[in-house]
């Protein structure tokens, strides 16, 4: 697969973008045009042609995968605190497992500055101010070119705040550029962010296609030269209607609306088959059997339908490594943590998930994730290698460039995938769940797991339904991120009385855990030291 566009020179100016961002980021107050450099293009002459326009669009994408991707800070946040997973020997790792996320070590600094993800907030905000002016100076740069590059943007810096509200909470609200001066705000109220999320979204939703470059009723045609065609360029790349509905779902659920979350899973359902160009049959978005699941797709290239490989229609909402464009990398991907030989040059893994919570997680004999094979008699390894020794290896994602006998280390290509059509089902069975509507629950429920070998809920179950939701959410997502949002939400819809965390010594309930702040993550020192309008969350001060 091939981009027919400049490519050389678009990657270059999204280099550009990336490192504006990061000496607009570094400094404290001062503008970024006090010094002009003299190896950079001017940003002012980034806004005159359509090949300016595709280069900032792509450097937005660039930007949120970086700040999702870097020091692995995805799966840190979202499957190690009170997680499945243990260290083999890395004290940093340890401290984020047990809850102390105040540690000095420089991976926890790293991943506790938002700096990052105002990267993305900033790029995408420049992007709505300055892309109209194309408009004007190229002809080839249609206003409903620039109507759905401005809703992506708009997306795209919703998806920031929401994903910062779930780490930090209360965070600085910016819509505006303010001519390139960072601002050094205040903290605005969660409450008050979340809900700038989802009018954003909404407005968004009423502009985005389906898909780029088809028969898409929304725009048709070719986008910025592209057609899908037999050779989806666009799939899994560019947030789609889908992506808005798929976010304002998570983003209300967050917020315990789950009437509208409702509403927004049922959409994604109803209408996910529009992200695949008719005839296009390879990147189909389906419901995944467990081997389309778990393929290593380096050992099979006619596989296209894996949620973790390069860019699929299947990706909901992720962000690609695409080897084909030279983005595969050595980290930022789940299997830099969990991967070791015969699959990586790699004694051990540096995460593992121990054989006693693999037997409590995976407790049906006909789960294909994980269970017994009756006619080998051996373990199945769809999940799990090596199940056998002390430390078995978490294998379910291993999009793998390199290994062992080629080199002397990896490089993968696994997407950030934040959602994709098996997670916005058990959604959608948790909404209607809380919201009494059994019937509705089960079938979700069911449907999710239904290539998983059995049943989850099966007629004449007595068993408690929010609690079998989320247990198979814990199987099915395992390592995609999202373990402690899970157990965020499941807490804040039972309200259980026992021990959430512990502090000095003392249990805490979820209740007072929630109250004291404790369920978001402290702000690294550097940017308390460089905003002093910034306060530290209580729980961390």
């Amino acid at each position: 697969m091939t981009f027919n566009f400049r490519y050389n020179r678009i990657r270059c100016i999204s280099v550009i973008i990336l490192t504006l961002a990061v000496v607009l980021f570094c400094g404290s107050c001062k503008k970024i045009d006090e010094t002009q450099s003299t190896r950079l293009q001017k940003e002012t002459d980034s806004w005159k042609t359509i090949d300016d326009a595709k280069a900032n669009l792509i450097g937005m994408y660039a930007l949120m995968r970086n700040a999702l991707a870097a020091d692995n800070g995805h799966w840190l946040m979202g499957d190690l605190r009170n997680g499945d997973f243990l260290s083999t020997n890395r004290a940093d790792l340890q401290a984020i497992i047990e809850g102390r996320l105040n540690a000095s070590y420089p991976v926890i600094n790293s991943i506790t500055n938002w700096r990052r993800f105002y990267a993305v907030v900033n790029a995408t905000t420049i992007f709505i101010e300055r892309s109209p002016q194309i408009v004007k100076s190229d002809n080839r740069y249609t206003q409903a070119n620039n109507n759905v590059d401005i809703a992506q943007a708009r997306a795209l810096r919703a998806f920031a705040y929401f994903y910062m509200v779930r780490i930090w909470g209360d965070v600085p609200l910016l819509t505006t550029t303010h001519d390139g001066d960072f601002i050094k705000a205040p903290r605005t109220s969660k409450e008050r962010v979340l809900s700038f999320c989802k009018t954003e979204l909404l407005a968004a939703a009423q502009v985005l296609p389906f898909r780029y470059g088809g028969t898409d009723v929304i725009l048709p045609g070719a986008y910025y030269g592209l057609t899908t065609g037999t050779d989806p360029n666009w799939y899994g790349t560019l947030m789609t209607r889908i992506s808005v509905y798929s976010l304002l779902a998570h983003v209300t659920a967050w917020q315990q609306n789950y009437l509208e979350t409702d509403i927004y899973t049922k959409f994604v359902l109803d209408n996910y088959t529009q992200l695949v160009e008719p005839g296009v049959t390879d990147y189909n978005c389906r419901y995944l059997t467990i081997n389309e699941l778990t393929l290593n797709v380096r050992t099979n290239e006619t596989q296209q339908v894996n949620p973790f490989a390069y860019k699929r229609a299947t990706q909901l909402l992720g962000f690609a490594f695409e080897y084909g464009y030279g983005y595969s990398s050595a980290n930022g991907h789940i299997e830099q943590l969990t991967l070791a030989s015969p699959f990586v040059p790699k004694v051990l893994p540096e995460i593992f998930v121990p054989k006693d919570s693999i037997r409590k997680i995976f407790t049906n004999p006909a789960d294909l994730r994980f269970s017994i094979d009756p006619q080998t008699g051996l373990y199945r390894e769809n999940y799990f290698t090596q199940y056998g020794t002390q430390r078995p290896m978490f294998s379910k994602i291993k999009i793998i460039e390199a290994v062992a006998n080629t080199s002397d280390y990896a490089v993968f290509s696994s997407a950030v995938l934040f959602t994709r059509l098996e997670e916005i089902t058990l959604l959608r069975a948790e909404a209607l769940a809380v919201m009494g509507q059994k019937e509705g629950a089960v079938l979700a429920l069911n449907k999710a797991a239904a290539l998983r070998g059995y049943i989850p809920y099966p007629d004449g179950s007595t068993k408690d339904l929010i609690n079998e939701i989320f247990a198979e959410r814990r199987r099915e997502l395992m390592g995609e991120g999202w373990r402690w949002y899970d157990l965020i939400r499941y807490n804040r819809i039972k309200r259980t009385s026992g021990t959430f965390i512990t502090k000095n010594g003392q249990p805490l309930t979820f209740a007072q855990a929630e109250s004291a702040g404790a369920i978001y993550w402290p702000v690294s020192q550097d940017v308390i030291n460089a905003n002093p309008a910034i306060t530290q969350n209580n729980f961390w001060k």
